[in-house]
């Protein structure tokens, strides 16, 4: 379900849409659902349902389909409106897009203990239940209904045990029960609840399948509470790093905003940033405040202090044994060898660095194959942008380029060649050669500097 405003967010985004760990709450739970190996996977959409739409359209799962709720008139009607979808062998799963955090082995169980046959519940204990259906048994125990806060007497509202919206009931037994719903009660709502009070009525039994986890049942109303499950997702991500070897300085000065895997002694810093797919290699070492993003860094890299590393499409490598920043910026289609030192203030796109190569001081390549052992001088640039095209610089191997060049493409520096400092290249040059493209200093003795002229 992924039809409710959000209006405690105080956002013009709907709801479902704002990120946690760096991708939409609805995707989480469809994820989820993808986990389950669900055969459809059906999004109830009302506010905002054209932009939910094409949100989770771009992401292109597989089996996605779409029921809209308009107006929004309570669970029980969202749900009505995928009853066409809904193929009557299956089991439908019935979950909510601003819960993001719910575990597939916890949905799982839940489904085990549906079997196919019962309406089983997903609840949990909460010490302040305000605001949740509470959970009415039998003396025997059994699940006898549901009762909405609204809805409920002071003995009922004594009771912690509570409803999480979440539930697994077969799709034969639900669509009829669905039919029945009414909207007489407190909110004038057609309360999807209600199904336990028909299920009770058939002879079907009602189980609950009860968590202690209030994580996974926690859902977003506000940006503060978006906060909090984003820390706890954090941390979850951070316990299941540790418990494998990574060393991660501060868990609570750490992201996760995609998919990370690590070698064996991997060490993070403090308040390090991961995005998309970032594959960490034995023993690579991530300094504080570092961003990095669709890359893979291959074992014994160190990764100072403040670098940016952003492969987008194209990826980023980032070979054995290199040293990166601090204060480095690596952008996609950087791939570099092993050894290769990148210094700070030091930006790499787009171009390929072979082992033993040096960047150490406040240059740009881009669009550039470096040779092995190339040492590439400070303030130095390649110029591959004609205001139209890019083209290709290439740097042969033992090339050393002095400080403050410029590198005009295209344009190769033969083997073994030397660029002198403060020199424009504009032509290639051949391997071995000293190669200098800059003016003829000038001095003047005794030079007399213009001087203000006194106020008048």
């Amino acid at each position: 379900m992924a039809a409710g405003k959000g209006t405690r967010m105080k956002s013009a985004l709907p709801k479902v849409l704002h990120a946690l760990a760096g991708k939409p709450m609805v995707q989480h739970v469809i994820d989820t659902a993808r986990a389950l190996q669900a055969r459809h996977t059906i999004v109830i959409t009302g506010h905002g349902a054209e932009q939910v739409e094409q949100v989770l359209r771009r992401a292109q799962v597989q089996g996605l389909q779409f029921a809209r709720q308009m107006p929004q008139l309570g669970t029980g009607h969202a749900v009505q409106q995928a009853v066409p979808l809904l193929a009557d062998d299956g089991v439908v799963v019935i979950l909510s897009g601003d819960v993001p955090l719910t575990r597939t082995d916890t949905l799982q169980a839940l489904l085990d203990v549906c079997a196919g046959q019962q309406l089983a519940l997903l609840t949990i204990d909460f010490d302040d239940p305000t605001g949740y259906g509470r959970i009415v048994r039998s003396p025997s125990g059994q699940v006898h209904a549901i009762v909405e806060h609204k809805d409920a007497n002071e003995a009922q509202r004594a009771i912690h045990e509570v409803y999480s919206g979440i539930m697994a009931v077969p799709a034969r037994l639900l669509k009829p029960w669905l039919a029945r719903l009414d909207n007489q009660n407190a909110q004038q709502e057609y309360y999807l609840t209600d199904v336990v009070k028909f299920a009770e009525a058939d002879g079907v039994p009602v189980v609950a399948h009860k968590i202690d986890d209030a994580t996974q049942v926690a859902g977003v109303n506000s940006p503060a509470q978006l906060a909090e499950l984003e820390r706890a997702y954090q941390q979850r991500q951070a316990q299941a790093l540790m418990a494998d070897g990574v060393r991660i300085i501060d868990p609570a000065r750490f992201d996760v905003r995609g998919e990370l895997t690590c070698g064996q002694d991997v060490q993070i810093d403090v308040n390090c940033i991961f995005e998309g797919r970032v594959q960490l290699g034995q023993g690579v070492k991530v300094g504080a405040n570092c961003v990095l993003a669709n890359c893979v860094i291959e074992a014994g890299a160190v990764i100072h202090p403040f670098t940016h590393i952003d492969g987008e499409k194209l990826g980023v490598t980032v070979g054995e044994g290199a040293l990166i920043g601090p204060f480095a910026r690596l952008r996609p289609g950087a791939q570099l060898g092993a050894e290769v030192h990148i210094g700070n203030f030091v930006e790499v796109k787009n171009s390929t660095m072979a082992k033993g190569a040096k960047a150490n001081h406040l240059a740009y390549l881009g669009d550039a194959t470096v040779g092995e052992r190339v040492n590439y001088g400070a303030g130095s640039i390649t110029a591959n942008y004609d205001g139209a095209n890019k083209h290709r610089t290439v740097i042969e191997a033992d090339v050393h380029i002095g400080s403050n060049c410029v590198l005009v493409a295209p344009v190769t520096i033969g083997a073994g060649g030397t660029v002198g400092g403060g020199s424009t290249i504009t032509k290639s040059t051949e391997p071995g050669a000293l190669s200098v493209a800059r003016g003829k200093q000038v001095s003047i003795a005794n030079w007399n500097r213009p001087q203000k002229q006194p106020k008048a």
